[in-house]
Parts: structure tokens; C-alpha cells; sequence
């Protein structure tokens, strides 16, 4: 007698990311030294730990059916405004971080409004606010700030040693984004707030009749949105102690590709927190991968990256008919039974 493991559909685009990542892994693992350490995979969480704070955020406006441009932009505004603010005029980081929290989750709902009370595309809103956010960076400074706070220069230095691993640590900013991934994993998945962005992703017109505040759930994913990024931003400044309005160029498309690298739907209402995080590692994989290679250039990332996102919304899309074809079918067979 034998038995047949059977895996359910919604669990397939995570599983193929995560399939991705260690094929990946186990290749870099056999080809390069430098690979076979505790600290390489450390460091793909030291490296990318705002990009996986900002990609959070961003799983929850592509869950509710929504896009964010302006992530990279919010990351270098609180990158040049923190810089401004402890460098000229002296304010103590305790009152420059919640500010900049402060901010972008405003910003955020600035946008989420417009987009609910003006029905207006959020490519459109979210791109208005990525050209204001780097346009108020050069507004204020052209140059880049160099930031000489004490406790900025301890939390950047700051390394937490892991045990049993010598010479193995990850930096604050890694610690953060992972509190960040469980605080938004749980929120997305045990909490009435993440059914409800479920709900209005998968089908706007349905939440409505469900009585769900689709206006307000829709504001509350852009400003939280912000907030992650605004937090992105401070863990980016702290990690090269200064504030540039050119930091974090396009780093809203690597933000897309990793959620969608990471098994959510483009269309919204289906995908895992937890599959963006495979998402972001699979991009950071991929440039420590050419990054040991040594002959080819920088620009086979995103070369490498572009043709895994369109391979994923391919899957999706085919996932996505598979889904509605059931649907179909299922709807006809409780109609010829009424």
C-alpha cells in the first residue's frame, strides 16, 4: 500500500521560491569557498535587511491590490532629513527616529487618501510621491550629510555574535528586519487587519458587502507602507552613517520583485509575508553569487532578477486561471444541483 504526499496548490509558489533559493545556494556552496561559512549566509541578512523591511511593507499594498513607487524615494528622504536634523541642528536620535517614522507614515496615508477619496491609480499617486520625496531631498541638501552622532556610530559598529558559531554575527539592522518579518507574519496572518487586507485585495466589490472599511484598510496599507520604509531608511543611514537624495535608486522595483519572487499575487489578495523573505534572500543570493563569480558585472543582477519576476508572474498567471477555472467549475456544479 503506498501513499501519495499531497501538496496543497496555495502552497505552491512559496515552495518553488524556497526550491529556487537552495538550488541556488547549494551551487554557490559547491563552486565557491567563500560560500561554505556561516557568515555568507549571515550576511544575506546583513546586506539586505532595509531591502526586506521595505519589501514587508510592500507585501501587504500588493496583498490589498495596490503598488507603492515611492519606497526608495521615502528610504533617501529620511536617509537626507535624519542626517540634516543631527547634523545642523543638533537633536538627539531618541527624538530624530520616531519623527522619521512619524513622517513617512504620513506620507504613506497622504497617499492612500488620494488614491481611496479620489479614485485615482496608485502607479500615479505613488509615482507623484516618489519624484516630491526626491525632490525634497535635493531641496535640502545636494551633497551628501555625513552623520557623526555617537549613537548612530555604536548601533552602526553594533555586531551581534551568534553561539556556537566562531567569528558568526549579524548587525542591528538584520535584528530589525527580522522583528519586522514576525511582526508582519503574524499581523498579516493572525489578525482581523490581515484577513480584512486578504479580503480587499481579493475582491474590493465583496469586502464592501462584507461590511469591511475598505477606505480605511486601504489608507492603513500605504501609511504602514511608509512607516517600513521610513524604518528601511533609518537602517540604511545608520548602516553608511550619512544621507544622499540619490541612496536607494530603484530600490522599489527590487521591493516588487521580491514579493513577487516571493510568491504573491501582482493582483492581489493571495501570497505570505514569509515568501518575501525567500524573495529578498533570492535576490541577494543571486548578486553574492556574481559577486564570487568575479567576471561578470554587476549588471547581471538585475538581468538575473528581471527574468526570474517574469518567470514568476508567468506562474502566477497560470495559478491565477487555474484558481478561476475551479471556481467555474464549482459554481456550475452547485447550480445543476439546485
Amino acid at each position: 500500500m503506498t501513499t501519495k504526499l499531497k501538496i496543497n496548490r496555495k502552497f505552491v509558489p512559496i515552495l518553488t521560491t524556497i526550491g529556487v533559493f537552495l538550488v541556488l545556494y547549494f551551487y554557490g556552496f559547491l563552486n565557491y569557498k567563500g560560500m561554505r561559512t556561516p557568515q555568507a549566509f549571515l550576511n544575506l541578512f546583513v546586506n539586505n535587511a532595509f531591502l526586506l523591511i521595505t519589501s514587508i511593507g510592500m507585501t501587504f499594498v500588493i496583498l490589498s491590490k495596490g503598488i507603492d513607487l515611492s519606497v526608495g524615494a521615502m528610504i533617501a528622504l529620511t536617509s537626507v532629513v535624519s542626517a540634516a536634523l543631527l547634523e545642523r541642528t543638533g537633536l538627539s536620535p531618541l527624538i530624530v527616529i520616531p519623527l522619521m517614522l512619524l513622517m513617512g507614515t504620513l506620507f504613506g496615508a497622504t497617499m492612500g487618501t488620494i488614491i481611496h477619496v479620489f479614485k485615482v491609480q496608485p502607479f500615479i499617486v505613488t509615482l507623484a510621491g516618489m519624484f516630491f520625496a526626491r525632490g525634497m531631498c535635493f531641496f535640502i541638501s545636494l551633497n551628501a550629510i555625513p552623520i557623526r552622532d555617537p549613537l548612530y556610530r555604536t548601533m552602526a559598529l553594533y555586531r551581534l555574535q551568534l553561539p556556537f558559531f566562531e567569528r558568526a554575527f549579524i548587525s542591528l539592522g538584520a535584528v530589525t528586519a527580522l522583528i519586522v518579518l514576525v511582526v508582519g507574519m503574524y499581523v498579516a496572518h493572525f489578525t482581523r487587519y490581515g484577513r480584512s487586507v486578504y479580503a480587499v485585495g481579493g475582491s474590493e466589490q465583496s469586502a464592501l458587502l462584507m461590511g469591511l472599511p475598505v477606505g480605511r484598510i486601504k489608507i492603513s496599507v500605504y501609511a504602514l507602507n511608509g512607516f517600513c520604509s521610513a524604518l528601511a531608511g533609518i537602517v540604511f543611514s545608520i548602516s553608511l552613517l550619512s544621507g544622499h537624495g540619490l541612496y536607494a535608486t530603484s530600490v522599489e522595483l527590487d521591493a516588487i520583485a521580491s514579493v513577487i519572487i516571493g510568491g504573491t499575487l501582482l493582483t492581489g489578495g493571495y501570497g505570505y509575508v514569509f515568501g518575501t523573505l525567500f524573495g529578498v534572500l533570492v535576490t541577494g543570493l543571486i548578486q553574492m553569487l556574481i559577486q564570487f563569480n568575479g567576471a561578470l558585472s554587476s549588471w547581471w543582477t538585475r538581468i538575473a532578477v528581471g527574468a526570474l519576476t517574469l518567470i514568476f508572474i508567468g506562474v502566477q498567471s497560470l495559478f491565477a486561471s487555474s484558481r478561476k477555472r475551479r471556481a467555474i467549475t464549482k459554481q456550475k456544479a452547485i447550480t445543476l444541483r439546485g
